[in-house]
């Protein structure tokens, strides 16, 4: 059995495109997202279509929420205008989509084993699962959750931890791929994953897909959205 992950899409239409097609030659049994679908990206409502039109399964990430708390305190800030801007383009059944997002998503495997999805952790999707957790925080922040494999999205790094109970991975951002150490610029590739499950063995393939980032770029720079201009430095740099 084989299962794509996808996450922190972040309105990003060129680099779905892309993974998507990665994707389809892997030929997988299941896709799972793992949510902050749209949020601060130039195709907000372009990239939702093709999600939805995917038929998979969403999970709720900390930005989804935004649309669904819709709208939301006025503040002075980008990411508040961006939000904005991209509710202008959404319908009521985009939004209804959304709402329709869930916590966590658990697909079947083998002899009643199951692979967990959620965003930040399992309990929250604001939580962050890195490298550096320690391992008691961590182990807290997956207590009363049973899964052979737990996946997650939300810092935007690719991870793979071995706990006592379960493998932990991180399957890295398709839209806004951090460059470690310097969140202001992203790398120019998007990240996704692939766990290929057969006769009680596991694989964990943490995947990247080559961006043509002049092509990227060229695409989203009429799109219109407030502070396009730093989207795009922080992709050529």
């Amino acid at each position: 059995m084989k299962v794509a992950i996808i996450s922190d899409i972040h309105g990003n239409l060129y680099a779905l495109e892309r993974v998507l097609e990665d994707i389809e030659r892997e030929a997988p049994d299941r896709i799972v997202c793992l949510g902050d679908v749209i949020a601060f990206g130039p195709q907000p409502d372009e990239v939702l279509k093709r999600v939805r039109d995917l038929g998979c399964p969403v999970v709720m990430g900390n930005c989804d929420v935004f649309f669904v708390e819709w709208p939301l305190p006025a503040e002075d800030s980008l990411n508040y205008d961006r939000v904005k801007w991209a509710v202008e383009r959404l319908s009521p059944s985009d939004l209804e989509f959304m709402a329709s997002f869930q916590p966590t998503v658990a697909v079947p495997l083998q002899d009643g084993a199951s692979l967990l999805c959620f965003h930040g952790s399992p309990r929250s999707n604001t939580e962050m699962i890195l490298a550096t957790t320690p391992e008691d925080e961590l182990a807290e922040m997956l207590s009363g959750f049973d899964a052979r494999v737990m996946v997650g999205g939300h810092t935007h790094l690719q991870l793979i931890r071995r706990m006592p109970e379960t493998v932990v991975a991180n399957a890295g951002s398709i839209g806004m791929p951090f460059n470690p150490g310097d969140h202001s610029t992203f790398v120019p590739w998007a990240e996704w994953a692939l766990f290929e499950f057969s006769d009680g063995g596991l694989s964990v393939g943490l995947r990247r897909t080559a961006l043509d980032v002049a092509e990227m770029t060229a695409r989203a720079t009429n799109s219109g959205m407030p502070g396009i201009e730093q989207w795009l430095a922080a992709r050529r740099r």
